[in-house]
């Protein structure tokens, strides 16, 4: 049990890294070819991030359920999905996994490990933005379960290709990757003092799912 378990936590933190050099990767590097673009650098941004998704899920799935996210973690516990005991140790994984692969991102990229984002995102119309991305990213996760379970990968993984570019915030929808991205001062990043508040638009975004999902969605008998 305890071996299973381990296994779990290690494909939350194996996985959230790689979601996260995916990220800030891809937003660094499409900024420095986009020469001053910024569509372009967030069309690249937004494509890599939805194709390491796919990947992510489909390996990782199987072994964790491939959350990669407090947020999705914390949904799925609410509909007595993943065991409150293992909500926390989850967590945990996230947020080490995605910090580790900032840092790794700057270490490839030749960039001061260490930083601080001076990107600020704030307001009424960010927020909003991070309740929408959040519930939307839950409707697709737990739509896809109950209706078409081999689907979930790929249905992920255009939702947030497309978020990225219907969302005023550039759906994060992740508690574990605002945290990291606010210790990346690139294309991705967030300021510090922003990460509080886009963290508790996506609880608000996880708590109007659990209210509404299971009525869309319900558990089959």
């Amino acid at each position: 049990m305890q071996n299973n378990v381990t296994q779990k936590l290690l494909a939350e933190f194996i996985g959230t890294m790689f979601l996260l050099i995916g990220v800030v990767g891809s937003g660094i590097m499409g900024e420095t070819l986009a020469q001053g673009n910024t569509a372009i650098a967030l069309l690249a941004n937004a494509i890599a991030t939805g194709c390491i998704l796919y990947a992510l899920i489909t390996t990782l799935g199987p072994v964790s359920g491939a959350h990669f996210n407090p947020a999705v973690t914390l949904a799925f516990a609410l509909r007595k999905e993943h065991a409150w005991r293992n909500f926390v140790p989850y967590v945990l994984a996230q947020v080490a996994g995605g910090i580790l692969g900032v840092w790794l991102t700057h270490l490839m990229f030749d960039l001061p490990i260490l930083q601080l984002s001076v990107h600020l995102r704030t307001g009424t119309g960010l927020w909003s933005s991070e309740i929408i991305a959040t519930f939307g990213l839950l409707f697709v996760i737990f739509g896809g379960i109950r209706h078409r379970p081999d689907t979930v990968p790929t249905l992920v993984a255009l939702y947030i290709t497309g978020a990225y570019w219907f969302t005023s915030s550039t759906s994060f929808a992740n508690p574990a990757v605002t945290i990291a991205r606010g210790l990346s001062d690139t294309f991705a990043g967030i300021a510090p003092q922003n990460v509080v508040m886009f963290i508790a638009m996506q609880l608000v975004g996880v708590c109007v799912a659990a209210m509404i999902l299971p009525r869309l969605f319900p558990h089959e008998d």
